[in-house]
């Protein structure tokens, strides 16, 4: 019924094209809830959204887990004054470690601390099983197979 109320309330956009309109409008919708199905688990590690996908970013490079700040950026959707303010938070709570390289002191990279590496790890794994169950109590597998392929599509 909510979902109904909700497109009511918005039919003068999907007036404008009823095709893509009411897809952007899902699409915003499921995105805002999945973000209420991860905050417990954000809550619980004390980590913010962003912070979460900096130090997932660093945890999924190739082992020491380490990328230079313009890797992580093209990774996760923060402006450059967005995420040097982060990894200052992160690297302040010992999640990352930061040195700058001999042969060129304008590189700087982020690497993931062992602490921060256990965090993510456990985070990632609790986030998973929740975001996990709460698709599956609304999808099958083969919707979520199928949805997964059409985001995909989308998103290259």
């Amino acid at each position: 019924m909510q979902q109904k109320n909700r497109m009511h309330n918005h039919q003068w956009d999907s007036a404008l094209d009823p095709h893509t309109v009411p897809l952007f409008l899902q699409l915003q919708w499921a995105q805002a809830q999945s973000l209420r199905t991860m905050r417990p688990m954000l809550e619980k590690f004390a980590l913010s959204a962003v912070e979460f996908d900096v130090l997932a970013t660093l945890r999924n490079a190739p082992a020491p887990h380490q990328l230079t700040p313009s890797a992580i950026q093209a990774g996760v959707v923060i402006t450059s004054g967005g995420l040097t303010k982060v990894l200052l938070q992160l690297e302040a709570r010992g999640l990352v470690t930061r040195q700058q390289q001999e042969h060129d002191l304008r590189l700087k990279p982020v690497c993931l601390s062992d602490s921060g590496r256990q965090l993510i790890e456990s985070a990632m794994t609790e986030t998973v099983a929740n975001t996990g169950q709460w698709l599956r109590d609304r999808l099958s597998a083969a919707e979520i197979s199928q949805l997964t392929q059409l985001l995909a599509r989308l998103a290259d």
